[in-house]
């Protein structure tokens, strides 16, 4: 959300290094209670290395907005959170999960990217729907 409306963003205007936090699902238990808020605790590491954190999912961007307002997370520098409103990225990169058998659709596979002049350099993608690879502190160790 860019001035109260949706905007189209690219990495690439967010800066140099990104780190992408992806979830399956805004407001959902791990995503909510766990993934994100680490890499909002450490939010002061990853500025500190020059990166920006982009935590993205597949949900519309008023929802995303209303996310980051719940977690304390809105407005942050370094911060941004990003809809995957229609999957076209989880697609494009071949990370979706299809949760249709719970009812949620099709999501986007939980995954850490350190993306640095446009390139990813470092992917870690989550298996089983657990959390033991694509922490802040597992992406921190990356960089």
């Amino acid at each position: 959300m860019v001035d109260g409306a949706p905007a189209d963003v690219l990495l690439a205007d967010l800066g140099d290094k990104v780190v992408v936090c992806a979830v399956p699902g805004a407001f959902t238990p791990t995503c909510s209670k766990t993934h994100v808020p680490g890499f909002l605790a450490r939010l002061d590491d990853f500025k500190s290395k020059g990166c920006v954190v982009a935590a993205v999912s597949v949900n519309d961007p008023f929802v995303m907005d209303a996310w980051a307002k719940s977690l304390g997370a809105d407005g942050k520098e370094g911060l941004v959170f990003l809809a995957d409103g229609n999957g076209e990225l989880a697609e494009r990169l071949g990370l979706v999960l299809d949760a249709s058998g719970h009812g949620l659709g099709k999501r986007m596979r939980r995954f850490a990217a350190v993306v640095e002049a446009g390139k990813v350099t470092a992917l870690k993608v989550e298996e089983g729907g657990g959390l033991t690879c694509s922490r802040a502190e597992d992406v921190l160790a990356l960089l």
